[in-house]
């Protein structure tokens, strides 16, 4: 079993843009149900389905399985809940780690976070100066509850 281990935090000024490279990101949920989630997603040119199960404090069950572009963007228009999710993600790695900077537009324009993943909950972790707050536990922040409830809104 894929086991995500995640933690997500704000991110503070401009410094991480000239850090990585970024790829447009259109997703959409198909299901979201009891803590679980069937994504759909077209990142760069590249088509995903992903089934999500019930988070746990930080980590959580994860499959993802590319599929072909055409599927995908089929999916996202007539099977997901709007809007859809619109983003630029930026891969930043430091050190041992890679940060996935999630620029929003779309909905969620303005919202900017920073994502790491880790090989277990208790992972010590060093914190870039651009990094702000954590949201690991506020779940306005999960992309699933932003296609609900959309930054612009708050």
């Amino acid at each position: 079993m894929a086991i995500e281990i995640e933690r997500k935090f704000l991110v503070n000024g401009e410094a991480w843009r000239s850090l990585g490279q970024g790829t447009p990101y259109r997703q959409g949920y198909i299901a979201t149900v009891n803590g679980t989630t069937v994504r759909v997603r077209i990142a760069g040119t590249q088509g995903y389905i992903t089934l999500k199960g019930f988070k746990t404090v930080l980590a959580r069950s994860e499959f993802e399985y590319p599929i072909p572009l055409e599927d995908a963007a089929t999916l996202l228009e007539q099977f997901c809940d709007r809007p859809l999710i619109e983003k630029v993600r930026y891969r930043i790695p430091i050190g041992d780690l890679v940060w996935e900077v999630d620029e929003f537009t779309g909905e969620n324009q303005g919202l900017i976070v920073a994502e790491v993943e880790l090989q277990d909950e208790q992972q010590a972790i060093e914190l870039p100066d651009w990094v702000g707050a954590e949201v690991s536990h506020d779940p306005r922040y999960l992309n699933a509850n932003l296609v609900r409830h959309p930054y612009s809104r708050w």
